[in-house]
């Protein structure tokens, strides 16, 4: 009998001490919702009827529809590889986010489409140790300022943690 109550009160424990944890742990995660618009400039390697190949570099700045206004404001500059292989577009990219502290946050996406997935994959001060990811989407992309070049913005949502 006196193990059996050793036991339920060990499993209890453990029971309370997994509760708490993931109430800290549910607590940490925070959302991320944001509007990015860019300029970019796109550079073609390859143009052919059925594969075209291009280099990009945009900059732009992140809105943060969030109450914390985390990300808000930041400015970004990032670089690309886009290919459309018969129609299909797909692409990959590398963000810095300079928020206006100083401190900065670097995002690779992914893109397929007109929509793709990212990840934080770096932070300096501020977001040192920030991890999470989340998808995005275009949401407008106006007529060519110039040729060779692209303006829009991209809807950010996801969620994103920093370390304790």
């Amino acid at each position: 009998m006196e193990t059996i109550k050793k036991t339920i009160c060990t499993l209890g424990i453990i029971g309370i001490f997994t509760f708490i944890l993931f109430i800290v742990t549910a607590q940490a995660e925070k959302p991320v919702d944001c509007l990015v618009c860019y300029d970019m400039k796109i550079i073609t390697v390859v143009e052919t009827q059925d594969l075209i190949i291009m280099g990009s570099e945009a900059k732009g700045i992140v809105l943060d529809n969030t109450e914390s206004k985390f990300f808000d404001n930041s400015t970004t500059h990032g670089v690309g590889l886009i290919k459309i292989d018969k129609g299909k577009v797909t692409g990959s990219f590398f963000s810095k986010h300079l928020d206006p502290s100083g401190d900065f946050y670097v995002v690779e996406s992914i893109q397929a489409g007109t929509e793709g997935n990212w990840k934080f994959i770096y932070g300096t001060g501020k977001f040192e140790g920030i991890t999470g990811s989340g998808k995005f989407y275009r949401t407008t992309k106006g007529k060519p300022v110039t040729p060779g070049t692209s303006q829009g913005c991209n809807k950010i949502t996801g969620t994103y943690e920093l370390k304790k």
